[in-house]
This record gives structure tokens, C-alpha cells and sequence, in this order.
């Protein structure tokens, strides 16, 4: 399988747009750049497995894709947060700011 720089490029910015919205409909704050990244694209291949199994098309398009990757996050999320208690992650709030 061969990847364009196009694609890469394409890659990296829906993963860290969908990694952002994730983290802000989750837990109300991003992870930071590498974080959001990492959330996101996890979240992509998560969206691009579960939502044709649960008869979800969204469409083509840069848009779907964002869409896609945003809901796959925001499992993979909750998932994240079941399992450790809400210990993950959270925006700094083991370092004594943010919310308590």
C-alpha cells in the first residue's frame, strides 16, 4: 500500500481535528497536539470498523471522514474512561489545575 504525502497530510489533520472535538465532547478539553493526534486516528480506525457494521453512512468527503473519526474518538473515549475510573487523561488535573 502506497501513501501520498497528500494522504499522510489528510490523515494527521482529520486525526487531530477529530481527536480535539473528542476530547472537548468528552471530557471538555483537548489532549494536546500529539494526544489529539493519537485519539484521533485510533478513533478514525474505530469509526471506520463500527459505523458500517451499525448501518451508519455519513457520506464521502473530507467532512464524513472528521465525522467518522469524531464518533470512533469519542467510543474509544468512553471506553477509556470506564476501564481506568476517569483517570486518563482529563487536562492536567493530576498536576493540581483545571477542574476538581
Amino acid at each position: 500500500m502506497y501513501l501520498s504525502n497528500e494522504s499522510l497530510l489528510v490523515i494527521i489533520l482529520v486525526g487531530i481535528v477529530a481527536g480535539f472535538l473528542a476530547g472537548k465532547i468528552v471530557d471538555g478539553g483537548g489532549f494536546g497536539l500529539v494526544g489529539d493526534l493519537i485519539v484521533g486516528v485510533l478513533g478514525a480506525l474505530i469509526g471506520d470498523w463500527m459505523l458500517p457494521r451499525l448501518h451508519i453512512h455519513l457520506g464521502v468527503g473530507i467532512v464524513s471522514l472528521v465525522l467518522s473519526a469524531t464518533a470512533g474518538a469519542i467510543v474509544l473515549l468512553v471506553v477509556l474512561r470506564v476501564f481506568t475510573g476517569g483517570r486518563w487523561g482529563g487536562g492536567g488535573r493530576r498536576w493540581g489545575w483545571g477542574r476538581r
